[in-house]
């Protein structure tokens, strides 16, 4: 074959690719009296992306949240449960202190009224509100125990719902946050 003939066949080939190319070129460029289309596409993309992102790192949230209201709601439970054990336990405990200090008294009561005991019956009797001392002071130090016990898991009690309430508020927040979208 001959130079020429080889030209030939690609003639129209580099001319097809030369028209191609100032084509692509000229779509390329935007004509300049349509609006900047792809930067206001670019703009919505990006709001978007934020918009989804926030929604992801809100919904990995949630289950936090709830998990932490349900631990709280748990340990406020088991305090109620410990303040009404406590409860339960410091009546009897004031009864039998009440008890013994009315004893006491009626003892102390009746040692300086009667003067006609013999000092057998006087030291029973000087025995009787010795012990009944000592009992009197074991049943003030069991129900102060049970009275500090109570005042403790009052206040730990009103700490937990506090924090209770801040989960919960968080939430709401949450909630508030999401139902705007």
């Amino acid at each position: 074959m001959s130079r020429t003939a080889l030209r030939l066949p690609l003639a129209p080939l580099a001319l097809f690719v030369v028209f191609t190319a100032g084509s692509i070129v000229g779509h390329a460029q935007a004509p300049s009296g349509q609006p900047d289309v792809l930067s206001a596409l670019l703009t919505e993309v990006r709001g978007l992306r934020a918009a989804m992102e926030q929604m992801a790192s809100a919904s990995a949230r949630v289950p936090l949240l709830l998990g932490r209201v349900q631990l709280q709601e748990q340990r406020i439970a088991n305090q109620v449960r410990r303040l009404d054990a406590v409860r339960a336990a410091l009546a009897p405990a004031q009864r039998e202190f009440d008890e013994v200090a009315r004893h006491l008294k009626d003892l102390q009561e009746s040692s300086s009224t009667s003067s006609s005991c013999d000092p057998q019956c006087q030291g029973a009797r000087d025995w009787e509100i010795k012990e009944s001392t000592r009992v009197l002071a074991l049943k003030q130090t069991e129900l102060q125990r049970w009275t500090a016990e109570e005042a403790f898991l009052v206040q730990d009690i009103a700490a937990e719902q506090a924090r209770w309430a801040d989960f919960n508020q968080r939430l709401e927040e949450l909630d508030r946050a999401l139902s705007r979208r």
